[in-house]
Order: C-alpha cells, then sequence, then structure tokens
C-alpha cells in the first residue's frame, strides 16, 4: 500500500498534485490510502471511491503525530508520501519510531532558498530540512533548480534525489473546458489562480496593473486565502475596482482560464507552478516572474511565445502591455509539453516503486 499524507483536501497545487498522484496510481492498480488530518475541501469529491480514506480528526500536525504513527504502525504500507514542508520535517524528525520498512518520500513544493526565508518560523524550519531531509527514503524535486539546492545547499547524496514533474491531468481538464466561457468585450481579459498569499505577489500584481498605459484590459484573480480583504482595499484604493475581479475560489477554473488572453504569474517564490502548468493545458500563454521556481526550465521546453518569464516588475508590465484583445472561439491546443501529462510522469514515479 501507498499512505498519501495530507493536512486537507483544500485546493491548493499540493494538494492538486497529490490528487492527480493518487488517481493516477490508482489508475494502474497500485493499492493507495490516504490519512488526512481533516476531511474537508473541495479536492475530496475528485478521489476515486476505491481510495480509501483514514481521517484523524485532528485538524492540526501537532496534535496528529502520534495518531498518525499508530496508524501506519496498524496499517503497515510500503510507501509514505509527504508533500508539505512542516509535515515532511515532523515526519523525518519521529522517523526512529516508524518502522524501517515503511519508506518515507518527501516532495519539496517550493523552492528551499525561498520558501524557508520566508517561513514564520523560518530557523527551525531550515534547521529541520538540514539535520532530517537526510533520513528521507527519496526527497522529491519538481526542477533541476530545486535539484541542485539540495545537492549543493544541504549536501544530499544524488542517490537521495529525484526529479519527478508535477502531474497534470490534461484529459479531465480539456474534459471540462470544451464550451469554453467566452467574454463578450474588446478589452485585454487577464487571469490570475492561487491562493491569497504573501507568496503568490497578487499585491505586485494589482501595483503593476494599474501602472499599465493601456487600461483597455481586465483582470479576474481566482482563488481565496488571508489576504483577500487586504488586497480588496488595496484594489479600490489604486481605484481598480471596475478593472479587477476577485472571482473566489473555483474547483474546475480551466474554462475561465481557457477564455482569457494571458494568464500571469505575479509568485515571490514556486516551486514547480501547478497553476501555470494548467494554463498550459488550457492553450492559454503566461507571463510570470523569474522567482517562479522551475518556470525557466519549463519555458525552455515550451513552445516558444508560451512561457515569458520576467526579470523586473518594468519587464513584466512591457509584456503586458503587449498584449492585444483577441475573442476565444474554440477550444485551445494544449502547450503543455508532453513530459508533464499525468500518464508520462507517473512512468517516472512507478519506475521508483
Amino acid at each position: 500500500m501507498i499512505i498519501f499524507l495530507l493536512p486537507d483536501f483544500k485546493g491548493g497545487g499540493a494538494q492538486r498534485v497529490s490528487i492527480n498522484l493518487i488517481i493516477g496510481l490508482n489508475k494502474k492498480g497500485y493499492e493507495v490510502g490516504v490519512i488526512v488530518f481533516n476531511k474537508k475541501g473541495p479536492l475530496l469529491g475528485q478521489l476515486p471511491s476505491s481510495v480509501t480514506i483514514y481521517d484523524l480528526e485532528t485538524k492540526t500536525f501537532r496534535r496528529s503525530i502520534f495518531p498518525l504513527i499508530k496508524k501506519l504502525k496498524l496499517l503497515k504500507p510500503k510507501l509514505v508520501f509527504s508533500t508539505f514542508g512542516y509535515i515532511n520535517v515532523g515526519l523525518l524528525f519521529f522517523r526512529f519510531i516508524i518502522p524501517r520498512n515503511i519508506a518515507i518520500w518527501v516532495r519539496e513544493a517550493n523552492l528551499p532558498s525561498v520558501s524557508l526565508p520566508n517561513n514564520p518560523y523560518s530557523i527551525i524550519i531550515s534547521l529541520g530540512y538540514r539535520l532530517f531531509y537526510k533520513l528521507a527514503d527519496k526527497v522529491i524535486c519538481t526542477s533541476e533548480r530545486m535539484l541542485n539546492e539540495f545537492l549543493n545547499d544541504f549536501k544530499l547524496p544524488i542517490s537521495q534525489l529525484e526529479i519527478i514533474p508535477n502531474l497534470v491531468n490534461v484529459d479531465m481538464i480539456q474534459a471540462s473546458i470544451s464550451n469554453a466561457t467566452i467574454y463578450q468585450n474588446d478589452k485585454v481579459n487577464f487571469v490570475a489562480m492561487g491562493r491569497l498569499t504573501y507568496q503568490k505577489g497578487y499585491d505586485l500584481l494589482l501595483h503593476w496593473f494599474s501602472n499599465l498605459n493601456n487600461k483597455n484590459s481586465l483582470l479576474r484573480i481566482i482563488g481565496s486565502g488571508p489576504m483577500e480583504d487586504e488586497l480588496k482595499d488595496l484594489t479600490k484604493k489604486l481605484n481598480l475596482s471596475s478593472r479587477v475581479f476577485f472571482v473566489g475560489y473555483i474547483d474546475k477554473p480551466w474554462d475561465m482560464i481557457a477564455a482569457s488572453d494571458v494568464f500571469l504569474l505575479p509568485s515571490r517564490w514556486e516551486g514547480m507552478p501547478n497553476a501555470v502548468l494548467e494554463s498550459l493545458v488550457c492553450g492559454t500563454r503566461v507571463i510570470a516572474t523569474a522567482e517562479s521556481g522551475g518556470i525557466q526550465e519549463l519555458s525552455k521546453s515550451s513552445k516558444e511565445g508560451s512561457i515569458i518569464v520576467t526579470f523586473s516588475e518594468i519587464e513584466f508590465c512591457k509584456e503586458m502591455e503587449k498584449i492585444k484583445p483577441g475573442k476565444v472561439i474554440k477550444l485551445k491546443d494544449s502547450l503543455l509539453p508532453e513530459m508533464y501529462y499525468l500518464e508520462n510522469a507517473l512512468e517516472v514515479f512507478s519506475s521508483q516503486l
């Protein structure tokens, strides 16, 4: 059995990647289960009924530690897969009381060099990475850049590191946008998606958007999060209320992305941004900050012009200024490189089991 460890079923990128992995492995005949601290969230409905969910009903990792270890000893899985940094560190801290025949794989969702300094418990978590990541059987990286950080900064052996691309369920996404929304306007339709947090840089994006010379554009932001009220207040302060729309969390946002002219990624840091991969599946081009993790590697393997990587506010705004209004009249072809397709990426994962 393979056990996936999740805090909940909220719609974050790390959860989406895990759900895609679970669905793919389940289809390939692997016995898969999920241990969760809180069995709530919109992604729960995407899991196949054949996947067993073990709800600890603890809500936080601190309260979950000993119930989790007890459950692992009872289930005796072949592999435990975790993808949240704080859970990874906690799980590996207790490695000495988890049976050695249970392999532990930890996946890193963000670039450590940027994400760790921005963590509110930066010193503790950074120390945890240095002391305990070496106890993992595998450390899963989403890009070459991330692998090199673990190799050079954390001195992990190359044999412990593995690059497994984020998995994207292309068939599911394209099936949901077969009748893509059409925006009946003559404006440039920008879209952004992700949790409304400091990491995602929406405060920066609102300032950049307000500075555009061409005001003939709209911005839709998909997602929810702790900065929602602050960002809405900033929108009013910048006189953008008629051009910026917060549409909240959407379980299947792909028709809105497919109907847009360009997807914007203003993140301060990332690993391999899932939202960008899904945007490319929708056939929608991307303008991104260079800080967005493996985005530069992704741009090199993608069709020319599908991803524009910018290195400053001036460059980001200049690229936005170039976009002309264009109506989407039919489903666009996927721009995503095949290595990120669920079926192809699963082969890399399966070969390690």
